[in-house]
């Protein structure tokens, strides 16, 4: 219907569109999983853990995306999968998500080597992983009759 109507005001316009098709559906694939990841990035309950989770994520999501695409597995792209894509297309897609993943790491690289400690992950975790002093308070503690 667009293309009709353009065939008729525009035909170099419509020509463009044609040809352009491919790129249109691939940035649509593309920034519907940048909006997912914006949405997952909101939000009350988001601590620095889960930020780390969510890019870690999205990046190696990123690299699995230009792998499929090299090889012409547009699965997880739904859009570019209905278009006709041409090998120089892809090589071009590949290119884009390489940039993009290289990109994406150096402005995240603060949150992605962010050292989390054990004790914040897991705050009851075992007390074999506690200082030693730690221990010895705890078995007194632990011990004392005036206490309990």
């Amino acid at each position: 219907m667009v293309l009709e109507f353009l065939d008729a005001k525009d035909p170099i316009l419509n020509d463009n569109l044609i040809k352009w098709k491919p790129d249109i559906a691939y940035l649509t694939d593309l920034f519907t999983k940048f909006n997912e990841v914006n949405l997952q990035l909101q939000g009350d309950s988001l601590n620095l853990i889960k930020t780390k989770s969510i890019t870690a994520a999205f990046l190696a999501r990123i690299n699995l995306k230009k792998q499929n695409i090299g090889w012409c597995e547009f699965s997880q792209f739904p859009n570019l999968s209905l278009a006709n894509v041409q090998d120089d297309g892809v090589l071009v897609y590949v290119q884009h998500l390489s940039v993009l993943h290289t990109d994406f790491k150096t402005r995240f690289e603060d949150v992605l080597t962010m050292e989390i400690p054990q004790c914040i992950i897991s705050p009851y975790g075992d007390i074999q992983e506690s200082n030693a002093t730690l221990k010895e308070e705890l078995i007194g503690i632990s011990t004392n009759k005036e206490l309990k």
